[in-house]
């Protein structure tokens, strides 16, 4: 291969359809949030099988919204301040701020290592009488025993999110992950299952909710259609445009990530196959080497679930561990861009310290050993070609010569 070979984490995932349906919406001169965006939401709920979804700027707005919309007056299940959530200590920090940011106290649990996903058992102790809310986070293509989760939330009459932003695709038991909760968020980032360059999703089965996110998303307005004549007729004073009936923000996406995201959505299934392919190659490749001394470890996904990748995850064998840093520059030389796992053990970021966020100073011994043990390669949406593939699997092996 050149010198200046470059095995990015994502590559330009954006199709020359994708591009003609965005200039078609600058050509229009609608690029504000319309039609284009309405059509991407309907496109939505028949695609992943819920009655609503609400399309927003960002996966973190996504995240911000359901959770603000879970606490709203307006709901009649909703968590008051002071109240506790739940959530993986592995975890995104736009999933976590929502939760402080409305009022809640977060409780951190431990992951299960061989999904990197919540650790059910640890999270069964960590429920109180003050518990509301869970935010489930699905990594990476996979996801916690799902019907076990929503079992216990309707038991403990806990609000139920799922963070599905890495997770688009992806079945359980036929069932789309980010539908088995009250809400569902989704994120349309540049390197993510499909993309708008920015954008995310919230979705959710309950009309009201629908109705709560709708204002939410756009300064409180009452605009939805289905409210709007019932509630200029019961304020007749005010001028039936400028109505705000609730709290607000300005999260609303624009008709061009709307036109360009629904196109991208159109191609998922093939998408989803093509990197899955290469992710088989990958593996195939390394562990039919002469040079395979059971470096790596990789997620397996049971029977009954149909992963969505996006990304390869290395977990190195504690034989070479020690070597992970050294190698992930040395990666990074060769042109091979990593990343670690979400943010890793969140407890060990700087910014919960700031906050106390841990006063206790709890240990999370499987997040932690993901943190210290994992990685992740991307995943390309076109077949890999096999001077790549033979680059990558050389360099790959290489821990174990470190």
């Amino acid at each position: 291969m050149k010198k200046n070979f470059k095995y990015p984490l994502h590559e330009n995932a954006f199709l020359s359809s994708d591009i003609k349906e965005g200039i078609k919406v600058l050509l229009s001169k609608q690029i504000t949030m319309s039609k284009k965006t309405l059509e991407f939401e309907k496109y939505f709920t028949k695609k992943l099988g819920v009655k609503y979804a609400l399309m927003v700027n960002s996966g973190s707005s996504a995240n911000l919204l359901a959770t603000f919309a879970s606490g709203n007056p307006l709901r009649k299940n909703k968590f008051k301040l002071g109240d506790e959530a739940i959530i993986p200590v592995l975890c995104w920090p736009t999933s976590l701020w929502p939760l402080i940011q409305a009022g809640l106290k977060p409780i951190f649990v431990d992951i299960d290592v061989d999904t990197l996903n919540i650790n059910l058992n640890d999270m069964k102790k960590k429920i109180t009488k003050k518990t509301k809310l869970i935010m489930n986070i699905n990594v990476l293509g996979l996801s916690t025993n799902l019907n076990e989760l929503k079992k216990i939330s309707k038991k403990k009459n806990l609000i139920l999110i799922e963070d599905n932003c890495e997770s688009l695709g992806s079945k359980l038991n036929n069932k789309h992950l980010g539908t088995f909760g009250d809400f569902g968020t989704f994120s349309f980032y540049y390197s993510h299952q499909i993309t708008s360059g920015e954008g995310g999703m919230v979705t959710c089965n309950n009309e009201k909710d629908y109705e709560i996110l709708h204002s939410l998303r756009a300064h409180g307005w009452s605009r939805s259609p289905k409210t709007y004549k019932k509630i200029s007729k019961k304020y007749p004073k005010l001028d039936p445009r400028f109505i705000f009936t609730n709290m607000g923000f300005n999260l609303r996406p624009t008709d061009i990530q709307a036109a360009m995201g629904l196109n991208q959505l159109k191609q998922i299934n093939h998408f989803t196959k093509q990197r899955t392919l290469n992710r088989n190659l990958i593996i195939k490749k390394l562990k039919n080497s002469k040079n395979w001394k059971n470096q790596y470890k990789f997620l397996k996904a049971e029977s009954n679930f149909k992963p969505s990748w996006f990304s390869l995850v290395l977990i190195i064998n504690n034989k070479y561990v020690h070597n992970k840093r050294k190698f992930i520059n040395f990666l990074a030389k060769k042109g091979i861009e990593t990343r670690p796992i979400i943010s890793g053990n969140f407890m060990n970021q700087p910014a919960t310290k700031l906050y106390k966020l841990n006063p206790s100073k709890e240990k999370f011994p499987n997040a932690d050993k993901v943190e210290k043990t994992a990685f992740f390669i991307g995943l390309k949406t076109k077949k890999i070609s096999n001077g790549e593939l033979d680059y990558l699997v050389k360099n790959l092996l290489k821990i174990s010569a470190l």
